[in-house]
């Protein structure tokens, strides 16, 4: 172990709040976007610093530092679930949701980090492997991509990265998402195809949709309506052809949420995103939830933040290579997961999650930086 017991509390953190333009327009069936923000947080502990983020608003680099910061400066980073208490416990008056559970995120993903990086071993030794690598699908597919677009993105997944698994966007115009679909398929040949309408239908349309693609044999359909109507999405899943998985989850936040959706049978297979969701000490809990319901788990995004606890948790089926985070985490990171047959895995010569910021290369993009110690 590096340093000594003394060496092992926080002694500052920083909060970074980086937006990047993406490579070309975006949307889905229920917003679309032109940018997208990383907020990052660095804490010191001893001789090293920990790294964690998410995929937040900007403002979340202020709430981390001025209303969170004091929650976790001084406190040792071996006791992260006491710390993850402390979080909750402080934004008990704001709302845990939404904005305070991103920042939460991002910090005891650094605190897991330093964690593993003062005893000296890769995070997934630290939180104990059941598997060597990761699975992930190829995730894009916007619905402002060309019939071109779609095609060249999906075969590449498939042809190049070895993905068994690729998913779409749907929603925004609900009459082309039959012909979107099948040329995706055609894209794709064999291999599994996805589709997210990311809450953008309703029962009756989602049940249409699947009747009418019935040959492009759908296998996961994300979302179908909004994940806020459990009784619909039960309905959904209940009336789907039995090779098509229900998905929801990643707008999951507090365990409760998750909770909810396993106890109205509302999905096949519950997603959740450990930037969203509470960090790993969340992801965890979720995934000891999935266990009791006999439900599989999928990580939502992130795939550099997920890549170590992804293969610390048992009934886990795959990793959502999702194309702005992919393309922003190469961008950002040395260390960064790159995909080879259809998976990735994490760096056992690399300490803690591997990352490391190239921050000259990235500092353009900052857009706001606060800092307490």
């Amino acid at each position: 172990m590096t340093g000594t017991f003394s060496e092992t509390k926080v002694s500052s953190i920083r909060a970074q709040a980086f937006t990047v333009p993406t490579d070309a327009p975006e949307a889905d069936g229920t917003m679309q976007w032109h940018a997208t923000t990383l907020v990052l947080v660095t804490l010191k502990a001893g001789p090293v610093t920990g790294i964690g983020y998410s995929y937040t608003d900007a403002s979340a680099a202020d709430l981390i530092v001025h209303t969170l910061g004091n929650a976790v400066v001084g406190q040792d980073v071996f006791d992260i679930e006491g710390c993850w208490q402390r979080l909750q416990r402080q934004v008990r008056n704001v709302g845990r949701s939404g904005i305070c559970a991103t920042a939460i995120s991002a910090i005891d993903a650094a605190l897991w980090d330093a964690k593993a990086k003062l005893l000296e071993l890769p995070l997934v030794r630290l939180l104990g492997g059941v598997r060597e690598v990761v699975p992930i699908y190829g995730s894009g597919g916007f619905t402002t991509y060309s019939d071109r677009q779609l095609t060249e993105q999906l075969a590449g997944w498939v042809e190049e990265a070895g993905c068994r698994w690729v998913k779409i966007k749907i929603g925004t115009h609900p009459e082309q998402d039959p012909h979107r679909i099948r040329t995706a398929r055609t894209a794709i040949g064999n291999a599994g195809l996805f589709v997210d309408a990311n809450g953008a239908l309703t029962v009756k349309s989602a049940l249409a949709l699947i009747e009418a693609v019935g040959d492009s044999k759908v296998s996961w359909f994300e979302e179908p309506v909004s994940s806020d109507d459990i009784k619909g999405l039960s309905e959904v899943r209940k009336r789907v052809p039995s090779r098509v998985d229900v998905a929801a989850g990643e707008y999951g936040y507090t365990i409760d949420d998750f909770r909810l959706l396993l106890e109205a049978e509302a999905v096949d297979v519950l997603q959740a995103d450990a930037s969203r969701c509470g960090g790993l000490t969340g992801f965890l809990k979720v995934a000891a939830l999935c266990d009791a319901f006999h439900i599989p788990l999928s990580a939502h995004c992130a795939p550099a933040l997920h890549r170590h606890v992804a293969c610390s948790v048992q009934g886990f089926r795959h990793l959502e290579w999702f194309h702005d985070h992919a393309r922003i985490e190469a961008m950002f990171f040395d260390g960064a997961p790159v995909p080879e047959d259809g998976a990735i895995r994490p760096d056992l010569s690399r300490p803690g999650s591997g990352l490391e910021l190239r921050e000259v290369d990235v500092e353009r993009y900052r857009v706001r930086d606060f800092s307490l110690s």
